[in-house]
């Protein structure tokens, strides 16, 4: 799929069991999911949608990643929005990414075209 500027990328579903949720989403949605390492596995989704991840995580989430021309730029402007930043722009050897949170709280993970 591919990814369009200010649209959702990519998306993350966190918590203490990947396995559970691997086959809850798999059963539920006819998602593919597929183990990438401890505690990780992509996700593929219909065509045309947003494929993600599952994240082992203590804590229950859902997160989404949007995609944003220039990643320091994005962090920047939040900043400046009333956002703060939880994670600075990282290079992980896939993507460009960072992590902020809007004024609520809510994370958002801005990833680089």
């Amino acid at each position: 799929m591919a990814h369009v500027l200010h649209g959702i990328g990519h998306f993350d579903i966190s918590g203490p069991d990947i396995d559970s949720m691997s086959s809850f989403y798999a059963g539920l949605l006819g998602w593919k999911i597929e183990p990438r390492g401890p505690g990780y596995a992509l996700v593929a989704t219909p065509e045309s949608s947003p494929d993600g991840a599952i994240v082992e995580s203590e804590e229950p989430a859902i997160k989404v990643g949007v995609v944003v021309a220039s990643v320091e730029d994005a962090v920047r402007d939040a900043e400046e929005l009333g956002g703060s930043v939880s994670m600075p722009a990282t290079d992980n050897g896939w993507v460009v990414k960072a992590e902020v949170a809007d004024p609520a709280g809510n994370p958002l993970t801005l990833i680089q075209a």
